[in-house]
């Protein structure tokens, strides 16, 4: 049975992308077919892919507004049991044209339910921000993954998006859980990285992986190859985390 996970938090720049496109692709290696959308007007996961939005006729934005068939939107990628359905600069307008739609934080919950056991995981890029495209992201969700950088400020906002799941989860989707926090970007050099990462343990708890992310260089060089880590360097620091972290996301369910 096919689970669904979103990647969200409403702070840009905490390692959400890098995060999808590199769990997603060390759960493809490890033999679990996976689906990335990426739901981001941004378009960084299907660049990061190796998907040129430019040359594609539909995207994501077709499943939402048209209700095109998503398994008429998929592509390959370069890892074998990795899927995509890529972004398009036109879903930056897709929340204003969902407003006076019947049932509109329902609508990618609807086209997932059509892919009829295709793929054992899917996991969703979600927009930095807690509007109509994150919140169909979460009606559709099993859980959510939640990216959270070990930096100043780091907690700020995640109480919003714990009330956030907790209301999505009392209204409309009741199957909906925190699946896992991890903790990106951290600088074992510095005091405040490992006592960010204590703070984000003491409120989180048992929802905190074991696996950290380290700041890399190698990890921010990869989108612009248009490849994840694994196939840009497999064996850098970075690599060895994504790859930990889809062991650790497998045990869990």
């Amino acid at each position: 049975m096919v689970r669904v996970t979103a990647c969200t938090n409403q702070k840009g720049g905490v390692g959400k992308t890098t995060t999808v496109v590199n769990l997603a692709a060390y759960l493809a290696l490890s033999g679990t077919s996976t689906l990335v959308i990426d739901l981001d007007p941004q378009g960084n996961a299907s660049s990061g892919l190796g998907i040129d939005r430019r040359t594609l006729d539909c995207s994501i934005y077709d499943a939402l507004i048209a209700r095109t068939p998503i398994d008429q939107l998929t592509v390959g990628t370069a890892i074998d049991g990795l899927d995509l359905v890529p972004s398009a600069p036109s879903l930056s307008g897709a929340e204003v044209e969902l407003v006076n739609v019947a049932a509109r934080e329902r609508r990618l919950a609807a086209s997932l339910g059509e892919l009829n056991g295709r793929y054992e995981r899917v996991i969703i890029d979600c927009p930095p921000s807690l509007g109509l495209l994150t919140l169909n992201a979460l009606t559709a969700a099993d859980g959510v993954l939640i990216p959270i950088q070990t930096e100043y400020y780091a907690l700020e906002g995640l109480s919003q998006l714990v009330n956030t799941i907790r209301l999505v989860r009392q209204e409309l989707n009741p199957r909906l859980e925190i699946e896992g926090v991890v903790l990106t970007m951290y600088d074992a050099r510095t005091n405040l990285a490992a006592q960010v990462a204590g703070e984000v343990r003491r409120h989180m708890r048992e929802a905190v992986y074991d696996t950290v992310v380290p700041r890399s260089v190698r990890l921010s060089e990869a989108p612009s190859h248009g490849l994840p880590i694994a196939l840009y360097d497999p064996i850098s620091r970075g690599a060895h985390a994504y790859r930990d972290l889809a062991v650790e996301v497998s045990a869990r369910g």
